[in-house]
Parts: structure tokens; sequence; C-alpha cells
């Protein structure tokens, strides 16, 4: 496993003074107590921020809500999986024999979770400008591409606009559950449209997640059945 980790570390380009950072950045909860969680927390709160600061300087005449849905298309799931993919970060983390037998390793979720604990980790054992840097060479095409292509609408907005356009009612979203301590909280919400007899359920770490995750099913469903 050091051996692993080496190879990781030469690939985000960073020599950790304290392994035992990069060895919990790498520990899904699944394993213990001693887990990715509290890094993941602090390395998603630093991603935002630099991402947010790479825009606002790059795009001076947007708007807060374009400069917000453009961040959200860098930060998101699906592109931090990306970067999982290419560091291959399902051969680095550790998991638990259930998660492990289950394909742990190639979830989604634990893979971005993953990213945003090794930034953290890399936040705590060098600082800010170091994690900086990191999040700018893992995240540098990402904000091209996104700046390039433009602000997309998130999904929310866009089932608002098809609802509209049929002249139906506005979704309703109403939290269902609430599970884990107040830094760590999963939020599940439902989103029912009751004109088309739909009802969806997303699962998010906050409020506005969990409601995008419904949306965006909402909207698959909808498009499966047109």
């Amino acid at each position: 496993m050091i051996q692993d980790i080496e190879k990781l570390c030469k690939k985000i380009n960073h020599t950790f003074s304290d392994k035992k950072l990069i060895s919990e950045a790498l520990t899904h909860r699944s394993v213990g107590s001693l887990n990715n969680e509290r890094l993941e927390f602090l390395g998603d709160s630093v991603l935002n921020f630099v991402v947010a600061q790479q825009l606002f300087n790059a795009l001076p005449k947007s708007s807060e809500g374009d400069l917000s849905r453009l961040r959200a298309a860098v930060v998101k799931k699906e592109s931090l999986v990306q970067i999982a993919k290419t560091l291959q970060l399902g051969d680095y983390i550790s998991l638990g024999s259930g998660e492990l037998k289950s394909g742990g390793f190639r979830r989604e979720s634990i893979l971005a979770d993953a990213v945003e604990a090794i930034i953290g980790a890399v936040l705590q054992d060098a600082g800010f400008d170091v994690c900086q840097q990191l999040i700018i060479r893992l995240c540098d095409e990402k904000i091209k591409q996104t700046i390039q292509d433009g602000p997309e609408k998130d999904a929310k907005t866009r089932l608002q606009e098809y609802l509209q356009s049929r002249r139906y009612r506005l979704p309703e979203y109403k939290v269902t559950d609430i599970k884990g301590k107040a830094h760590q909280q999963t939020f599940s919400v439902n989103c029912q449209i009751k004109e088309l007899d739909l009802l969806t359920t997303g699962v998010g770490r906050s409020r506005r997640i969990a409601e995008q995750e419904a949306a965006k099913k909402a909207l698959e469903s909808i498009e499966i059945n047109r």
C-alpha cells in the first residue's frame, strides 16, 4: 500500500510530509471510524472556493447566477469521478469487506468523495497555496471547457421550464428524511409532479443537492416516457 500511495503522490505531484493524511484520505468509512469523511468535508469547501475564484477572475462580466452554474458544472460528481478515473483512484482506496465485495472501488460517490478528501489532505499537509495549485491542475481542463460551453442550466431549472412550457404546475419538493450528524448530514427529498403522476426521490449532502438529484430523476423519467 505504501508503494501504491507513492505512485499516487507522483500523479498528483505532491509528496506528503504527513503520510497519515493521504492514508486517511483514501480510507472509506466502511473501514472504521478513522476515515476520509472529515477531509472530504474540508476538500469540498476549498474546491468550491478555488473554482469560484478562477471563474470570477476569468469572467469579469458574468452574473452571480451564471458563475454559480459554471462552478456547479466544474465541481459536480461526474467531473470529480472523471478526475478519479484519470488518477485510477479505485486502485488505492481502502474499503471494508462489504464495500469491497459489492465493487465499491467503482462506485462514483466513493470515487468523487476520495478526490475531495485528497484535496483536503493536501490543504492540511502543505497549506492553501499548494492546495490551490493542485486544484487548478486537476480542474483546469474542465474549467476551460465549461467557460467555452457556457453556463449549464441545472436540473431544477430545466424541469421548471419544461413544465411551464406545457402549462403544468411547478413541482413540489419535500424533505422526507435527514440522517447523520450536523456536519455530515444526508438529505432525502421528494419531487412530485401531480399532472404527470410522477414522484422521484433525490439524496444528497444538502437539501439543494437532494432537490437537484430528484429533479434530474424526474427529467430522466419524462424523457423515457415521451
